[in-house]
């Protein structure tokens, strides 16, 4: 009964700047992830199994690669009349600006879609987070506390809670209070970016919210506070796996999670799905030839290794030649490691081409940042755009970038030093 009276947003428009060269020609949540998935796979099956019935796609930024991928929506069992996925761009010729401002801005626009669905509640869900969730428990929690709007909340260590909206809350699990990203905290709980409200409440508080003058059009900072004082908003504790992967180093993190093969962290188990025939196609199965070392790995299909892989991530058609070794890194689709090339803590995209003998990346230690961009690159981990050619013998640093379509003629790039285009 709660999926038929529930539909479901999706905001996937946002551009992504923390990931750099990732997200620069593709919308972050079509950033690969995982081999052979996509971020966007992860919410989208969270609601097939759910059984969500009606969702909406916003999506803005770049969004090519990302709706070719979800072109086929019945990998999601999107099929059918009553399973629909929409796909929602701005609008184009509305007063003032066709880009979405921001997130409640983009379901602003989107309110006529809202009213027609007919739906009791709607979830607002980001479409670039890695978790699994059966929505059906937290719209069950939404439904028997009478509530409002309903919080996703998660307690979170101190070192990190203000880059999150912090939640203040009453023994009952009643909310009081919302700080948006504040640098003392008054609470460990943070909250997620997954909402459900009353489909009346949320149109009400959209319509109220575009008229505000200094409004900035946010959930996290204007919407959901000033609904606060006059309705009831609750937070539903999740305790599962969740990562927001809007950084390299989270998407770093959160990709080798996968590799640690952390119990709470299983897309097996978590029954992800994809867009088999775009991410695999008919790619043979993984090959380890003879000699090769393969340990705490992840190899998809078309890939072919004949050195050394250890801790890292191989996407499909990634070949690693004899004696190349690959440590702690995630290689996206259709990369060559030439023979005797050594990769570490680096995260390479699609289709690029390393020569034999080459040095890229080396520890997390200590070293300074990125010169160009310090606050994407300064843990130590090196990124390579996609299209990008490596010479044979190169010695690339640790922060290092190599932006999209480099041809580097260089044999040497010092630890924080960027080959622009």
């Amino acid at each position: 009964m709660a999926s038929r009276l529930t539909t479901a947003l999706i905001l996937a428009g946002g551009q992504g700047t923390r990931l750099n060269v990732l997200s620069k020609q593709r919308a972050k949540p079509g950033v690969p992830f995982g081999g052979t998935y996509r971020i966007i796979d992860f919410v989208l099956s969270n609601l097939m199994h759910s059984r969500i019935e009606q969702v909406g796609l916003l999506t803005q930024y770049r969004p090519g690669s990302l709706l070719e991928h979800v072109s086929g929506p019945e990998w999601w069992d999107f099929v059918g009349r009553s399973r629909v996925l929409d796909i929602l761009p701005p609008h184009t010729g509305r007063v003032g600006s066709d880009w979405y401002r921001a997130t409640a801005d983009a379901v602003y626009q989107n309110i006529a879609w809202l009213r027609r669905t007919k739906a009791k509640d709607c979830l607002i869900l980001s479409g670039d987070h890695i978790y699994s969730m059966d929505y059906r428990d937290l719209v069950g929690f939404h439904r028997s506390t009478k509530a409002d709007v309903t919080l996703t909340v998660k307690r979170m260590p101190s070192s990190v809670l203000n880059q999150f909206g912090i939640v203040l809350t009453h023994g009952d699990g009643e909310v009081y209070g919302f700080e948006e990203k504040p640098q003392k905290p008054r609470s460990d709980l943070a909250s997620l970016g997954i909402y459900v409200f009353q489909t009346e409440v949320l149109i009400e508080a959209l319509l109220a919210d575009v008229k505000r003058a200094n409004s900035s059009h946010d959930f996290g900072k204007d919407v959901i506070p000033a609904l606060i004082p006059s309705k009831r908003v609750m937070a539903y504790p999740f305790e599962g796996y969740w990562r927001d992967v809007g950084t390299i180093e989270a998407f770093w993190e959160a990709n080798m999670d996968l590799c640690r093969g952390l119990p709470e962290c299983d897309l097996t188990k978590w029954k992800i799905a994809t867009n088999w025939h775009q991410q695999i196609g008919t790619r043979p199965p993984a090959r380890a030839l003879p000699g090769s070392v393969i340990k705490t790995s992840l190899l998809s299909a078309g890939s072919r290794v004949a050195g050394t892989v250890q801790r890292s991530i191989l996407s499909p058609g990634v070949v690693v030649e004899e004696g190349a070794v690959v440590e702690d890194s995630i290689l996206m689709q259709d990369i060559h490691v030439g023979a005797g090339t050594e990769i570490r803590f680096t995260i390479v995209d699609k289709n690029v081409k390393i020569g034999e003998g080459a040095s890229i990346g080396g520890d997390k230690k200590s070293t300074p940042p990125n010169r160009d961009y310090p606050h994407h690159l300064y843990s130590g981990l090196t990124l390579i755009g996609k299209g990008a050619k490596i010479p044979s013998g190169c010695r690339i640093g640790q922060n290092c970038l190599v932006a999209d379509g480099v041809d580097l003629k260089s044999d040497e790039l010092p630890s924080g030093q960027s080959a622009l285009r």
